[in-house]
């Protein structure tokens, strides 16, 4: 089969990577202490167990692997948009129950780090705002829990308001974050079809499914974010796709486009806003946005998009929190404790160890993939502007320009006699979310729990699966669900 070889090769390096970034990290642990986690790289504990969860997880991961693909290629659109959202519901409940209700799903959002131990000093909502930077760093006077303290209100106060209508406490906060969370694969599913096509979106749907991320989604607050950030996404790329000079009024291959772009672009850049305001490291979800303009040749959601954004950042100035000092006292806070002796040289790759298990075996090969895929669409286009260069040396510059090709709502735009196909426009989005992974990576912000901390970056990796090859594809959905059932069992993650 052409490309299997290349890609075992490039899963048998992941694995390398995973293998040299326990042993190293183990042996730093043991002699320095300097990581601060229990199991390098992972935030988790070696504790091989089984629990209430183990046969349901084999059971979605059975019935995801024998009927996935078939549903996804036939069923209606919005059949598959609810059965992903519930397959994954499913799938993200199962493995959290693998390590028992009380562990794995009630009280683990209770802990000393989390956001419930500081409901109660929200009463009064608008005094809590308003000092809240005055509680960030470690020595100031009744300082925040680190996870609090590590990012915008926007998060606690999620808890917060579910607390106030009466659905307070560790159970009803993760079955939030896994419901919530678990809609990230439908919202992908959107975005894929707005912007790659519905027969792209409809092969990765299982891979969205089955996916090993589920491990953290289930129960992290991060997951809860994820899926705000791919709202947003889905949302600007729906806008996008009917706002683009060349989608006629129909969209794609003549499905409906969004009969409000506007709004669509709008309810995007509140989406954005609130984002920011869950986690400062999310503002990199503007780089994944800026994909979604460019593969769809169109700035005109964009004011829009930056008036969602100012509603919500006005709101939590004029309620009292300063963003931007709120991310510089955390960036101190950050390496007052355990960033400040995690050696950067470690975590800079072993957090990328930690991408890989997340996303699993079948994205690292469709990575590579969409990496030689976009290789090769640059060759292309560097090779077409070389020719056009060389046609306007030769005076056919004004031959050119009356070829322009005018459309109907009056815009102008140059030929392409070679538009991005399908496959090429996946690969480039793929290659955006890896271009976010490296930024993260690289800012020194991110020093281990990556696995969760990237979930809102790393989902968008999982429809690489997508160019793997039809014929193969439920032998790579087997090795996604593996290895989500392995990290499960043997390790006792922190989330």
């Amino acid at each position: 089969m052409r490309g299997l070889v290349p890609d075992l090769a490039v899963v048998a390096a992941a694995v390398a990577l995973v293998a040299a970034a326990v042993v190293i990290g183990g042996a730093i642990e043991r002699e320095e202490g300097t990581l601060r986690v229990h199991w390098p790289p992972y935030y988790a504990e070696l504790e091989p167990h089984l629990g209430p969860g183990t046969p349901a997880a084999l059971l979605v991961a059975a019935a995801v692997l024998g009927y996935g693909p078939a549903l996804a290629a036939r069923l209606p659109w919005r059949r598959l948009l609810g059965a992903a959202w519930g397959a994954s519901m499913a799938w993200i409940w199962s493995l959290a129950l693998v390590d028992g209700w009380h562990r794995g799903v009630a009280n683990q959002l209770t802990s000393a780090y989390e956001y419930l131990q500081e409901v109660g000093r929200f009463q009064n909502v608008g005094a809590a705002l308003r000092t809240f930077t005055d509680h960030i760093l470690l020595h100031s006077p009744g300082n925040w829990v680190p996870h609090v303290a590590g990012h915008p209100p926007a998060a606690v106060l999620t808890f917060v308001g579910l607390d106030r209508v009466g659905l307070g406490g560790g159970p009803w906060a993760s079955a939030w974050v896994i419901t919530v969370g678990s809609s990230a694969a439908a919202a992908v599913l959107v975005a894929l079809r707005a912007l790659t096509g519905e027969q792209q979106a409809r092969r990765a749907a299982p891979f969205l499914i089955l996916a090993p991320t589920a491990v953290w989604v289930g129960v992290s607050a991060d997951g809860y974010f994820t899926a705000v950030a791919s709202w947003a996404l889905a949302l600007l790329a729906l806008s996008a796709r009917s706002a683009s000079p060349r989608t006629g009024p129909t969209g794609e291959k003549g499905h409906s486009a969004p009969r409000a772009p506007r709004t669509a672009a709008l309810c995007a850049g509140l989406l954005f806003g609130l984002t920011c305001y869950l986690s400062y490291g999310l503002t990199l979800c503007a780089l994944l946005g800026l994909a979604v303009l460019a593969l769809s040749r169109t700035l005109r959601p964009l004011p829009w998009v930056l008036a969602g954004v100012a509603v919500v950042a006005a709101s939590f100035t004029l309620a009292g929190f300063n963003w931007w000092e709120g991310y510089q006292l955390l960036t101190e806070r950050y390496y007052e404790g355990a960033a400040r002796v995690r050696p950067y040289s470690y975590w800079v790759w072993a957090n990328l160890a930690c991408a890989v298990t997340a996303t699993g075996p079948a994205v690292v090969a469709g990575a590579r993939r969409a990496l030689a895929t976009g290789a090769a669409t640059g060759r292309r286009a560097a090779a077409r502007l070389q020719l056009q260069l060389r046609e306007r040396g030769r005076g056919r510059g004004r031959e050119l320009g009356r070829e322009r090709e005018r459309h109907t709502d009056g815009t102008v735009s140059p030929p392409s006699p070679h538009p991005l196909g399908s496959r090429e426009k996946l690969a480039l989005l793929v290659l955006a979310a890896l271009l976010t992974v490296a930024v993260a990576d690289l800012s020194g912000m991110s020093k281990a729990e990556t696995e969760r901390i990237w979930l809102p970056f790393l989902t968008w990796l999982l429809p690489a699966a997508a160019l793997l090859p039809r014929r193969s594809a439920r032998y790579w959905l087997a090795a996604q669900a593996a290895v989500a059932l392995l990290v499960n069992h043997i390790l006792l993650t922190g989330w």
